[in-house]
């Protein structure tokens, strides 16, 4: 039973190790926020340089790219009507980036219990033994203990940096979405505003939704 124990919490460690790597690389400002997308933005100011920023949007997939395609396509709606689908588009962006975070936070709560599972297992039985042997190997009776405190240890080692990543990587997506949240509104701002002056005269991209 404690080999059992054992064993799943090292599968545990072996997951949570996973998936603190993969969103690791996942959360990184250049893959959610590319730079170059982000300067395009900037650099946004006339009719003639939205067609630039959706090529640059095409060529650098990403959680912001999306967003901004999404709000170019729909940009025929009213200001209001754009700006609430793109809350509703950028909450399925921002569950995008937390896939992964509920299987760190599971490995937080369950790697102390099963250490402690395996520890109290680890007593039971070599108090069980004891009962019938004595206490005469004093030796035998440190290490049975030493062995069944070993599976809490274990469970703590498994857990520790699984919460570290998990609180790092969750505030992490927050500053994500915050920035990419002003960043589309001046998006937004500058679209209608080019709109209210008659300068996008042409079909936005894709359908008009």
């Amino acid at each position: 039973m404690e080999n059992i124990i054992i064993g799943v919490l090292l599968l545990a460690s072996v997951v949570g190790m996973t998936f603190i790597v993969e969103r690791g690389l996942a959360l990184r400002a250049v893959k959610v926020i590319p730079p170059a997308v982000e300067g395009a933005l900037e650099t946004f100011r006339t009719a003639d340089d939205l067609p630039m920023l959706r090529r640059i949007c095409q060529q650098h997939p990403s959680a912001l790219s999306r967003l901004l395609l999404m709000a170019d396509k729909h940009r025929r709606w009213s200001k209001v009507e754009n700006s609430s689908g793109l809350e509703t588009y950028a909450r399925q962006e921002i569950s995008k980036l937390e896939r992964g975070l509920v299987v760190l936070e599971i490995v937080v709560g369950i790697a102390p219990l099963l250490g402690l599972v395996g520890t109290v297992y680890g007593l039971i039985s070599l108090f069980a033994v004891m009962g019938t042997a004595g206490l005469s190997d004093s030796n035998g009776l440190a290490k049975g203990i030493a062995d069944a405190l070993f599976a809490t240890l274990l469970g703590l080692v498994t857990a520790i940096p699984s919460l570290v990543a998990w609180s790092y990587y969750n505030k992490k997506v927050e500053s994500h979405a915050v920035k990419m949240a002003s960043l589309c509104d001046g998006f937004l701002r500058q679209l209608y505003h080019l709109e209210e002056t008659g300068e996008l005269a042409e079909s936005p991209a894709g359908d008009r939704g």
